[in-house]
């Protein structure tokens, strides 16, 4: 293995390696703005509300990303009022059909982590914003919500892990993203093993840097429960030594 040369192109896939985070950053960010509401939508006792967004959620995640992009990419030039229309515009561009079904794909497994937040939360704080009087929305922005938040923070630092992963597929709709760039580079220099070690290099480092900001977000969220842990076990210290003292007295 030419360690030279994996030095020599890391910086070629630089350019690269900046387009994929645009596009893991914009399918993340839409992707949970649309959750957000859906989560809500799923977690409810109503099935005129929940049925629909489950059905979103099952074709999203019952579906390969791959196709899904296809269709985006593909399939809407062959629909005529698509193309008469000023959607077309935007569709016509790989970058924002790229964004559009990573956003679509990330929103649908969002949702279902967030659901999970949320049927998680103790009922007990619920009911105790209700005996306060907070009404639905006022106790769902902060009872509901931060609580399904921490809870949830784990399995959607995982899913941004696997959106950064997926965006990959981009190169297959002619954007040179960081596994297209490599691909490029391939067909340039014939080594195929030293140019993919490199882009899996960087793809380690994107990584390193989530798994980092997710476990430093998750201890911050988790703090209280620390501090209240540590006091707890303070009173068991201190009741395990005075227990002996007060038989001695007795």
């Amino acid at each position: 293995m030419n360690w030279y040369l994996i030095v020599d192109v890391l910086p070629l896939l630089l350019d690269g390696a900046l387009l994929t985070a645009q596009l893991a950053i914009a399918s993340i960010a839409l992707g949970f703005f649309m959750a957000l509401p859906l989560a809500l939508l799923r977690a409810s006792s109503s099935p005129w509300l929940s049925q629909p967004a489950l059905l979103y959620t099952f074709a999203f995640r019952g579906t390969p990303l791959l196709v899904q992009l296809f269709l985006i990419y593909y399939g809407a030039g062959q629909i005529e009022w698509v193309r008469s229309s000023f959607a077309w515009s935007i569709l016509k561009e790989p970058y924002w059909c790229a964004v559009i079904a990573f956003s679509l794909n990330n929103a649908a497994y969002t949702t279902e982590i967030l659901r999970g937040g949320i049927r998680a939360v103790p009922s007990g704080e619920v009911e105790a914003a209700k005996a306060l009087g907070m009404s639905y929305a006022l106790r769902t922005r902060r009872v509901v919500l931060p609580v399904a938040f921490r809870l949830s923070l784990p399995a959607y630092g995982n899913e941004v892990v696997l959106m950064l992963k997926a965006s990959s597929l981009a190169s297959t709709i002619t954007l040179m993203e960081l596994t297209g760039t490599a691909r490029k580079i391939v067909a340039q220099t014939f080594s195929p093993y030293e140019v993919f070690v490199s882009a899996a290099l960087i793809y380690l480092g994107f990584t390193f840097l989530i798994v980092h900001v997710f476990a430093r977000l998750e201890r911050r969220m988790t703090i209280h429960k620390r501090r209240t842990q540590a006091v707890n076990d303070n009173d068991v210290q201190a009741s395990s030594v005075e227990l002996p003292v007060r038989q001695v007295a007795r």
